[in-house]
């Protein structure tokens, strides 16, 4: 099933954006692990639409229903299913979008791949409002894994030429709970506000404009992983590129190795209080696909949102020829902001898997 990732924590995504309702089931799941609903509902709330004008101003509540594998706030071991009803589709914005395909989004190759029969209104299955479901299960797996001295955490590395401080060597607990708190989740607020600055400009002129998030694992122990297809990066990578607007994931310094010699970009191994470490960490914690027990780190690119209002060049698919779109509706000027929670749910969520089967399914 495409809709679906992981190896013994499967998590499968399902619905439509202007459908009746999103939603998401997680087999593998422990069982005994309490979930604290309250702190579920603001992680999710840091995705949500509506709350700002850097995003579309679709409300919802995106408040999750829990079917089943949650009895009085613990998994029982069943299968967790959860589901969060759509109320404020708008979807005759999109009826334009049947016939013309916009730019840089799926509507034409979803036309093609179902033969005209995809319901694509608010992007339909490629919308990112699938996100919503990811952050149900990233951050369910994010308790989960605090509880093993296990933390994700992220934030908005950069939007167009823009750019925010790095995480530093050796983040914190404290550190992500700091940037998850902030309305806009940055480290340097100076950076951020020039980020926000860029956003609105790119709305004012009907455009939009894209971003980089920065994702950090800490607290791993090293081994996890296998070479060759089996590696941390691989699997990461794998569900990353899931999430909608992603077009690039590079670990570590990433293609920034590329450019440097080896003595320049390898990472001296050390001792501290008897443990291995290495000085620097431009591995991003992975050699061989494996952990090295320092933090995992990762960038994730996001294009710029493909509807915007600007007049593009597009074709009429009833008709065969060339024609003109001006995207109706609302639209986020930027997703890269809101991605932050839902790049560190689907980290958690790969993490989680992995050290569920370093330790043969059980904790």
């Amino acid at each position: 099933m495409s809709s679906e990732f992981g190896k013994l924590l499967r998590i499968s995504v399902f619905g439509q954006s202007h459908g009746r309702a999103i939603g998401v089931i997680m087999d593998g799941l422990p069982a005994g692990e309490k979930i604290d609903l309250a702190a579920l509902d603001a992680f999710l709330a840091r995705r949500k639409p509506g709350t700002s004008p850097l995003s579309t101003s679709r409300r919802e509540a995106d408040a999750p229903v829990f079917l089943s594998g949650l009895e009085n706030g613990v998994t029982c071991g069943a299968p967790l299913c959860a589901v969060i009803e759509n109320a404020d589709q708008h979807s005759g914005d999109y009826r334009e979008l049947a016939d013309k395909p916009r730019p840089s989004h799926a509507d034409y190759t979803a036309f093609i791949k179902w033969g005209g029969m995809a319901d694509m209104r608010g992007g339909g299955h490629f919308s990112g409002r699938l996100t919503a479901p990811l952050c149900i299960a990233g951050g369910i797996a994010k308790q989960i894994l605090s509880r093993r001295g296990i933390f994700v955490g992220a934030h908005l590395h950069a939007v167009g030429t823009e750019e925010d401080a790095p995480f530093p060597l050796h983040p914190t607990p404290a550190l992500f709970d700091a940037v998850a708190a902030k309305a806009f989740p940055v480290l340097d607020d100076c950076a951020g506000e020039r980020m926000q600055s860029l956003i609105l400009s790119a709305r004012k002129d009907g455009d939009s404009v894209g971003g980089i998030v920065e994702c950090a694992a800490i607290g791993l122990p090293a081994g996890l992983g296998d070479p060759m297809f089996e590696g941390v990066e691989n699997r990461l990578a794998l569900a990353l590129f899931g999430i909608p607007a992603v077009k690039g994931v590079e670990f570590g310094l990433g293609f920034g190795s590329a450019r440097l010699r080896g003595s320049e970009n390898n990472d001296p191994f050390a001792v501290e209080n008897g443990k291995i470490v290495t000085t620097g960490n431009r591995c991003g914690g992975i050699l061989g696909g494996i952990t090295t027990g320092m933090p995992v780190t990762v960038r994730v690119g996001l294009k710029p949102t493909p509807s915007i209002s600007r007049p593009q060049a597009t074709v009429s698919l009833s008709r065969g020829d060339a024609a003109e779109l001006i995207v109706q509706g609302r639209h986020d000027p930027c997703i890269a902001h809101r991605a932050v929670p839902v790049v560190e749910a689907v980290t958690a969520a790969v993490v989680l898997d992995l050290l569920l089967e370093g330790n043969h399914g059980t904790f």
